[in-house]
């Protein structure tokens, strides 16, 4: 059985309190971090709790789920895409939603692009970059992160709102700590370096979830994207 609408706000609460903390203990305005809730593997019913709390956006990590859910949501709320995305499934994303954050091979950013122009359309995304240099995980590598970027602003139907990244897990909770730090720091470095380098701006920084948002936050995250402290466990 799904959570009550009581307990997700509550578990809000106390999560926007934290991010707060966090912000503070960083120098930093929590008006600049953004609570993008993710509600993979969680029921519709997910998603009408995030509008009716008053926040704008949720994430999915499948093209095929969040069609589904996105039916049966307020139609408000705007729908992300965080999972990695096969280029055969551009027009999907294209169509069904509001920004793609995964994009990550000059292939996908060309698919959208043609996608985004037949529907008349400028779909915004992030560029996801490995910056945990973690095998297991999807995104550009950092040193072809430029060339990605310099394709995907060539594309007159997209628009790059900035990066995302996922930090690798550790044995031990130290050297999860660690990891995070590490990719985040990389990642606030190189889009430093990109907006010197192009002379554009790029303000999204998406990256920290429910186990290392304050590490992401002090790194510079304007987003992060949290499921199990909201939702609870997935499926």
């Amino acid at each position: 059985m799904f959570i009550e609408f009581e307990t997700f706000r509550n578990r809000a609460d106390k999560l926007r309190a934290l991010m707060d903390k966090a912000c503070r203990a960083a120098g930093r305005d929590p008006a600049e971090v953004t609570l993008m809730p993710v509600t993979k593997n969680h029921p519709a019913a997910a998603a009408a709790y995030v509008a009716r709390y008053g926040l704008g956006a949720v994430a999915e990590n499948r093209v095929q789920e969040a069609i589904e859910k996105r039916g049966a949501a307020p139609a408000a709320l705007r729908w992300e895409l965080i999972g990695h995305l096969q280029s055969n499934k551009a027009k999907l994303a294209a169509t069904h939603f509001d920004r793609v954050q995964s994009v990550d091979s000059p292939k996908l950013a060309e698919r959208l692009n043609r996608a985004a122009g037949e529907l008349g359309k400028q779909l915004p995304i992030l560029l996801q970059v490995n910056a945990g240099n973690d095998p297991a995980k999807f995104g550009a590598e950092p040193s072809e992160t430029p060339h990605l970027l310099e394709i995907a602003l060539a594309q007159p139907h997209l628009r790059v709102d900035g990066l995302m990244t996922i930090a690798p897990l550790g044995e031990t909770p130290a050297e999860t700590t660690a990891h995070a730090r590490r990719t985040f720091s990389n990642l606030r470095k190189l889009r430093d370096e990109l907006q010197a380098r192009f002379r554009i701006s790029l303000p999204e920084l998406s990256m920290g979830m429910t186990g290392d948002f304050t590490e992401a936050i002090a790194e510079g995250s304007t987003m992060v994207r949290v499921g199990t402290a909201l939702f609870g466990s997935r499926d």
